[in-house]
C-alpha cells in the first residue's frame, strides 16, 4: 500500500504524538523517518514540561501552558496504549534565581527553612529559591512508549526512509523518498532541525550522573547556569548547553566536566558521582523561537516543527491542533503567531 490518508515526515515525538491523533479520528497514517525512529532531539531531551520557563517567549505562553494541562491524560494515554510507564514526574521545579531578577507569576518563593526542608543536600549559591508545580518526564521512554503505542493502533512507521521532497499532484501530495514515491492526502513535515529553513539545529549537551545514594534529589533544580534532573531510578540528568555547531553532534570532554562541576557546585554529592553517559541533540530552532504550525505553500503540505526546547512539552498540543487543521476543522487556539508565511519559506519544497 502506497497510499494514504495522511504521510508524517520524521518519527519524533511531535510526528509520532500527531500520528495517534490522527489515527484515533479514522485516518491512515504513515511516518517515515531518515533514520532509527525516535533517536534524534527527543530521545536526546531532559524532559523539563517548564510551561511558566521565563525564557519561554510571550507568544509560545498559552500554547505551553495548555499542553501542560493536558500531558496527564497523553500520559495517561500512551502508558494504557504501550504497557509500560515512562517516569511521569509531578515533583515539581526549585528555581535558582538571581535575585535582582523578577519571577514569573507562578513562581512561589521559598524560606530558608522551607528550601532546606525540600532538598536537604542542595546549595542555593546566594540565589533566591522558587518553587513551581512543573512535572517531568523521561524522554527516551515516553519515545519507545509512543512509538509502541501507534503502531498498536495502526499506524505504520517506516525508519532509514529518508524524504527528499514532497510535492502537489492532482488531487494528492506525493512524497518521495529512498525507497520510492508515496501518495496521500496530505503531509507533513516535522523533520526536527532537518525540516529545512528557517529551521536550523541548536545543539545541546549533557550527562547522566549515577550518584550512590537513590533519592538524594527529588526535585528538579533550574539555575541559570545548569539544570539538574532526577529520574526514579536514581540517575540525575546534568543540562545543558545551547551551540550553533549546525549538525555536529560531537561531545566535548571540557564541556562535559564543567557541567558536572557546575551541578555539584549546588549539590555537592555530585562531585564523586560517577558519569555514566553523555551526548549531544539537535533542538530545531526558528529566527523567533517560536514553532511553525500550519499549512505550507505547497498544496496539502502541514508543517509541524520549529519547537526548539520544548518539543516534548509541546507533544500534546501540537498533535491536536495539527490533526484539526489538517481535518479542515478550526483549532481550538489561535496559530496565527506560529504561520509557516511569516518566513516565506516552502519547506520540503
Amino acid at each position: 500500500m502506497n497510499s494514504w490518508d495522511v504521510i508524517i515526515a520524521g518519527a519524533g515525538i511531535i510526528g509520532v504524538s500527531l500520528a495517534l491523533e490522527l489515527r484515533e479520528r479514522g485516518a491512515q497514517v504513515l511516518v517515515l523517518d531518515k533514520g532509527e525512529p525516535g533517536a534524534e532531539a527527543s530521545s536526546a531531551a531532559a524532559g523539563m514540561l517548564a510551561a511558566s520557563d521565563p525564557e519561554t517567549p510571550v507568544a509560545l505562553r498559552p500554547l505551553a501552558t495548555e499542553s501542560a494541562r493536558m500531558f496527564p491524560e497523553y500520559v495517561s494515554k500512551i502508558e494504557g496504549l504501550a504497557g509500560f510507564g515512562i517516569d511521569f514526574r509531578r515533583q515539581g521545579t526549585i528555581a535558582l534565581m538571581d535575585r535582582m531578577a523578577a519571577p514569573p507569576p507562578a513562581y512561589s518563593p521559598l524560606s530558608s527553612d522551607e528550601f532546606q526542608r525540600l532538598e536537604p543536600s542542595l546549595g542555593s549559591q546566594g540565589r533566591q529559591p522558587f518553587y513551581i508545580q512543573e512535572d517531568t518526564v523521561d524522554p527516551r521512554l515516553l519515545m519507545l512508549a509512543a512509538l509502541a503505542a501507534a503502531r498498536k493502533q495502526g499506524v505504520e512507521v517506516r525508519g532509514n526512509t529518508d524524504v527528499k521532497t514532497i510535492r502537489s499532484r492532482a488531487n494528492n501530495v506525493e512524497v518521495e523518498t529512498v525507497a520510492g514515491v508515496f501518495t496521500a492526502s496530505a503531509a507533513v513535515n516535522c523533520r526536527g532541525a532537518w525540516a529545512g529553513v528557517p529551521v536550523r539545529p541548536r545543539k545541546g549537551q549533557m550527562l547522566y550522573l549515577q550518584p550512590e545514594q537513590r533519592n538524594l534529589l527529588a526535585h528538579v533544580v533550574h539555575a541559570p547556569d545548569v539544570y539538574i534532573v532526577p529520574r526514579s531510578s536514581g540517575k540525575i540528568l546534568v543540562g545543558a548547553t545551547v551551540e550553533d555547531a549546525g549538525f555536529d553532534k560531537t561531545v566535548s570532554r571540557s564541556t562535559i566536566q564543567e557541567l558536572h562541576q557546575t551541578a555539584a557546585a549546588y549539590l555537592p554529592d555530585l562531585q564523586r558521582a560517577p558519569m555514566i553517559e553523555s551526548w549531544a541533540g539537535l533542538r530545531p530552532g526558528t529566527p523567533d523561537d517560536l514553532p511553525l504550525l500550519g499549512p505550507a505553500e505547497i498544496p496539502g503540505m502541514f508543517v509541524a516543527g520549529g519547537h526548539f526546547r520544548n518539543g516534548i512539552l509541546l507533544a500534546p498540543v501540537t498533535a491536536r491542533i495539527m490533526a484539526e487543521v489538517i481535518t479542515g476543522k478550526p483549532p481550538a487556539i489561535d496559530i496565527s503567531p506560529f504561520a509557516v508565511s511569516r518566513f516565506c519559506q516552502s519547506l520540503m519544497e
